[in-house]
C-alpha cells in the first residue's frame, strides 16, 4: 500500500510537466532563417534536430518574397527537399506569410488586394505541383493592420474590415483551388475586445476571424499562465468561441527582449517558461479547441533556451 501512495505522488509531482510536453508546439520562422534552411541541407538538418529535441511538432517557414528573391515560386524545389526532411522526422511544415520587408500590414487595404491574393497563389500553386509529401500543411499569415500610419481610433474600424475582407478572399481562393490545407492568422488577443458588423453579423472581431478561418495563432504574450492581465485570461474569450464553432485556438507566446518585461519570457530562465505552460496546458488541454503553443520566433526561442543557431548573427561565434 505504502508503494502504491508512493507511485500516486509521483505522478501527481510530474503530471503537470508532462502534460506541457505532450501539447503540439510550433515555432515562426522568419525570412532569413528560413531561406537559409532552404538554401542549405547542413542548416536544414540542425534546425530540424533542434526542433526534435523541443519537441517542435510544426514549423511556420516564410514563403513569400525577401531581399529580391522568391524561391517558393523560382527554386520550389528547395522547400520540397525541405519539407521532404522535417516531414521524414515528423514533423509539419505551414507556409508562413507576411513581412515587415513587404509591408503586407498594407494588404488589408483594397489597392493592395491583389497583391494578398498573390501571396496565398504562390503556396496553392506550389502545392498544386508538389508530391504529397513534398506539400505544405497548412498557412499562417501575419498581417498586421494596426501597424499602418494611419491606424487611430477613427479608422481602425475601416481597416479591420478591410482585414476581414482580405481574409475572405484568401479563404475563397483556397476553396476555388480545391485543396483543403488549413489557414489562419496571427490575430492579436485584444481583437476579442472590438465589437463591428460584418456581412450581417454584430461580433467581435476575434469572433468574425475565428468563424472565416480555419484556426487562429493568437498573439497572447503575457509570461505568466495565470491571474489577472495573463495568457489564461487573455485567451478564455478565444478559446470558449472556438469550443462553440468548432475552431482551434493556438497561443502565442514571445521569447524576444521588449517593453514591458511581462510581454515576454526573455529574461527568465527556461524552467519557469515550462511551468507557465504546464499551467496552461493543465487548464485546456482537454479542450478541442485547444492547438497548443507557437513561439515568437525560431532565433528568439533558440536564444533563449541557450542553444542557438550556428548562424545566428546575434550570437557572437565560440572561441
Amino acid at each position: 500500500m505504502r508503494t502504491l501512495w508512493l507511485c500516486l505522488l509521483l505522478c501527481c509531482l510530474v503530471w503537470p510537466e508532462a502534460r506541457a510536453k505532450d501539447s503540439p508546439r510550433a515555432v515562426w520562422t522568419w525570412e532569413k532563417p528560413s531561406f537559409a534552411m532552404l538554401e542549405s541541407p547542413r542548416v536544414a538538418e540542425e534546425a530540424l534536430s533542434f526542433f526534435q529535441r523541443k519537441r517542435v511538432t510544426t514549423v511556420y517557414l516564410y514563403a513569400d518574397s525577401f531581399d529580391g528573391r522568391n524561391p517558393v515560386r523560382d527554386r520550389p524545389e528547395l522547400y520540397r527537399a525541405f519539407i521532404r526532411r522535417a516531414h521524414a522526422r515528423g514533423i509539419q511544415v505551414y507556409a508562413l506569410l507576411g513581412s515587415w520587408y513587404l509591408h503586407t500590414e498594407r494588404y488589408v487595404l483594397p489597392r493592395h488586394r491583389r497583391a494578398a491574393r498573390a501571396m496565398l497563389a504562390g503556396v496553392l500553386e506550389y502545392n498544386a505541383g508538389a508530391a504529397p509529401d513534398e506539400r505544405f500543411d497548412g498557412v499562417n499569415y501575419d498581417i498586421e493592420p494596426h501597424l499602418l500610419d494611419e491606424w487611430n481610433d477613427a479608422s481602425r474600424h475601416r481597416l479591420l474590415l478591410g482585414f476581414l475582407d482580405m481574409t475572405a478572399d484568401l479563404m475563397a481562393d483556397r476553396r476555388k483551388s480545391g485543396q483543403s490545407l488549413p489557414i489562419g492568422p496571427a490575430m492579436p488577443f485584444w481583437w476579442d475586445g472590438i465589437t463591428l458588423e460584418w456581412r450581417g453579423a454584430r461580433k467581435t472581431v476575434a469572433e468574425h476571424v475565428i468563424d472565416a478561418t480555419d484556426y487562429v495563432a493568437l498573439m497572447d504574450y503575457r509570461n505568466r499562465a495565470e491571474g489577472r492581465d495573463s495568457i489564461l485570461s487573455h485567451a478564455q474569450d478565444e478559446m470558449d468561441y472556438a469550443d462553440k464553432v468548432g475552431k482551434q485556438v493556438v497561443i502565442g507566446l514571445e521569447f524576444n527582449p521588449g517593453e514591458p518585461a511581462k510581454l515576454s519570457f526573455h529574461g527568465m530562465d527556461e524552467a519557469a517558461f515550462e511551468r507557465e505552460a504546464a499551467k496552461v496546458e493543465g487548464a485546456y488541454g482537454d479542450r478541442p479547441a485547444f492547438g497548443g503553443f507557437v513561439f515568437h520566433h525560431y532565433l528568439g526561442y533558440r536564444r533563449f533556451v541557450r542553444d542557438p543557431a550556428p548562424n545566428d548573427p546575434i550570437v557572437p561565434p565560440s572561441r
